[in-house]
């Protein structure tokens, strides 16, 4: 068991690591780096001669982005709904 009392992401709550997610993508570098990722691993299709490997290894890559992507959207619905209150 981890000693930390924040748990292995080193975060009180998933809504704290989305918000810190969201923190990080927000300014311009983060925006031009998760267009990259976007580019990179969803926008990109494959030939019919993909290999079998290859193809598991976009798939991975791709849901690492769709992760990222989901938490940076997560923290900022909360910003949104904190602001509210």
């Amino acid at each position: 068991m981890s000693s930390d009392p924040h748990g292995p992401s080193g975060f009180a709550s998933d809504k704290d690591l989305a918000q810190a997610f969201t923190r990080c993508f927000r300014g311009p570098d983060g925006v031009r780096v998760i267009e990259h990722l976007r580019q990179t691993t969803l926008c990109r299709a494959l030939g019919p001669a993909a290999s079998d490997a290859l193809l598991r290894h976009l798939e991975g890559q791709r849901q690492l982005v769709a992760r990222i992507l989901s938490l940076i959207e997560r923290g900022r619905s909360n910003a949104d709904n904190d602001q509210l209150k």
